[in-house]
């Protein structure tokens, strides 16, 4: 059974967590973007584990962690501001990295509904400009506005958001993000070609149906016999192939289809004036 958007941003970010990054660095990196200060996301046992395996083996202090963890009723204190508490520009690639996922676990949101993937980074209204700084520095660039006085980072780009989930180290989740955002684009495509098509079928059909009409009216009055040889033989092939296109009625009569679409013009004008 397909997964739910839902359940594919839940799997994402299950993903992301499980990561035990190697090198010391990236551990205290995430750490650092795992600090959790909003309502609530104390109570998410996969951040909660994620907080103390980190904490164990890196350079925090996990003991620091165990009240919020043991009480989670209880608010974590407030985190460092990041400006503070990391050194992007002085920090290597995967650090960088590791603190952005760290971040994105503890501050973001994923929404993939209705095919439109949208990424949202809940932060401090001081955090908001440096962090969208950093993102455009790593070649990611979001929007930011103060939202009910938090800073609100944006990705909407479905290009960029996969871009920040391949680097922070998604894999088999975007994975299939991808095939199914490529699989949707198939489908538009398809549609769009489908309807044009049906368009122009439509649009040929009802000229189709004028100009019969008009080649009965000419035959009717005897006109249609003192046209041009062109005239009479692009008539003689619309009777017998009505749902033919102006380049088969061309292809059978051996002419180019400019010849053929004035051979028609001149019909319907004579027969409708």
């Amino acid at each position: 059974m397909a997964r739910t958007e839902r359940d594919l941003a839940l799997a994402l970010r299950a993903e992301l967590a499980g990561i035990d990054p190697a090198r010391d660095c990236d551990r205290e990196a995430e750490r650092l973007g795992l600090e959790l200060d909003l309502p609530g996301r104390w109570r998410d046992a996969t951040l909660a584990r994620l907080a103390v395996r980190l904490a164990r083996r890196g350079s925090g202090d996990a003991a620091s962690l165990a009240p919020a963890i043991a009480a989670p009723t209880v608010a974590a204190p407030a985190a460092v501001a990041p400006a503070d508490a990391f050194d992007w520009p002085t920090r290597a690639e995967h650090c960088r990295m590791a603190w952005l996922r760290g971040r994105f676990l503890s501050r973001g949101s994923l929404s993939l509904a209705n095919g439109r993937t949208h990424l949202e980074l809940v932060v401090s209204s001081e955090e908001a400009p440096v962090l969208a700084g950093w993102l455009e520095d790593a070649g990611m660039p979001p929007s930011w506005r103060i939202r009910r006085g938090r800073g609100v980072v944006t990705l909407k780009s479905a290009e960029i958001v996969q871009l920040l989930l391949r680097r922070i180290g998604a894999g088999a989740s975007l994975l299939e993000l991808e095939t199914r955002q490529v699989a949707r684009t198939l489908r538009g495509e398809l549609n769009r070609v489908i309807n044009a098509e049906s368009a122009n079928l439509v649009r040929t059909v009802r000229a189709a149906g004028r100009q019969l009409d008009a080649i009965a009216a000419l035959t009717a009055d005897g006109r249609l016999a003192e046209e041009p040889p062109t005239v009479r033989a692009v008539a003689a092939a619309r009777r017998e192939t009505p749902e033919a296109t102006l380049v088969e009625l061309a292809d059978r009569l051996a002419i180019h289809r400019s010849a053929v679409q004035r051979a028609l013009d001149r019909i319907e004008r004579l027969a409708f004036a």
